[in-house]
C-alpha cells in the first residue's frame, strides 16, 4: 500500500534498498515519510489515493490485487536484498507470487488487506490518544481483527471503507509532501502537526466520509462481490 511506496531511506543507494518496517507507525513517522518522498512520489501517491476514494467498489479487485502485487514485491526485495543479494528478482517472484494467490483468493485477500489497514488505523488511533506506545500493538490488533473479521460479514461496505481509509490516507500524505516542499509553508505546517496532533487524523478523516459517500451514492449494483472460495 502507500506505505509501501513512501518507506524508503532518505539515503538509499538505489530504489531497491527499502528499510523495513519494524513497529507500528505514529504520526510523525507519516510526515517523515513526506518529507523524504519525491515530488513525482507525492502526486502519484495522491492520484492513485483519489482513485481508491472514488472507485473502491467498482474497481475493487483491480486495487486489491495491486495491494497484493506491491506487498509481494516490498516483502521479496526486503528477502533478497538481506538473504540472496538479488533484491529485483526476489521482488518479481514476490510480486507474481503474491498476484497468483490473490486473484483466485480474492474475498480472502479483501480480508488481508482490510486488516492491514485495519491494523494500521488502530495502532494509529491508540498513539494519537497519547497512549502507551509500548502497547501499540493492542491497538493495531483490535483493528486487524475487527477490520478481518468485518469483510466476511459486509463485504461491499467493508471494500468501500477499507479503500476510503487507505484512499484518504494516500492524499492527504501526498499533499502534505507537496506542501512541505515549499519552506515558508513547511514550517507552519509542522508546527500545527506538532502543537495539535488532532489535525492529521482530522485531515485523513474528512476525505474517509466524502469516500464512503460518493461511493455508496454512485457505486451501487456496479460490481459484484467475488465468489466466496470452498
Amino acid at each position: 500500500m502507500m506505505l509501501l511506496l513512501a518507506k524508503t531511506t532518505a539515503v538509499a543507494p538505489s530504489p531497491l534498498d527499502f528499510e523495513p518496517i519494524t513497529r507500528f507507525p505514529a504520526q510523525q513517522d507519516f510526515v517523515t515519510w513526506c518529507q523524504q518522498m519525491s515530488t513525482g512520489s507525492a502526486i502519484l501517491i495522491a492520484l492513485m489515493g483519489v482513485v481508491y476514494l472514488m472507485y473502491g467498489w467498482t474497481m475493487f479487485r483491480g486495487l486489491i490485487l495491486l495491494n497484493a502485487i506491491l506487498i509481494g514485491a516490498y516483502l521479496g526485495v526486503i528477502v533478497g536484498g538481506r538473504y540472496a543479494a538479488h533484491p529485483l528478482i526476489c521482488g518479481l517472484i514476490g510480486a507474481v507470487i503474491a498476484a497468483a494467490t490473490a486473484w483466485p483468493l480474492m474475498k480472502w485477500a479483501v480480508a488481508v488487506i482490510g486488516g492491514l489497514v485495519g491494523a494500521v488505523l488502530g495502532s494509529s488511533i491508540w498513539l494519537a490518544a497519547n497512549l502507551d506506545p509500548a502497547y501499540s500493538w493492542a491497538g493495531a490488533l483490535t483493528g486487524l481483527v475487527a477490520f478481518g473479521m468485518f469483510s466476511f460479514i459486509l463485504f461491499r461496505i467493508s471494500i468501500m471503507m477499507y479503500t476510503s481509509v487507505q484512499g484518504a490516507i494516500m492524499v492527504v500524505m501526498g499533499m502534505l509532501s507537496l506542501i512541505l516542499k515549499y519552506p515558508d509553508l513547511s514550517q507552519q505546517v509542522l508546527a500545527s502537526l506538532t502543537s495539535q496532533p488532532l489535525v492529521f487524523p482530522v485531515a485523513v478523516g474528512i476525505p474517509v466520509v466524502l469516500g464512503l459517500i460518493y461511493q455508496q451514492t454512485h457505486s451501487s449494483g456496479e460490481s459484484s462481490p467475488a465468489p466466496a472460495k470452498k
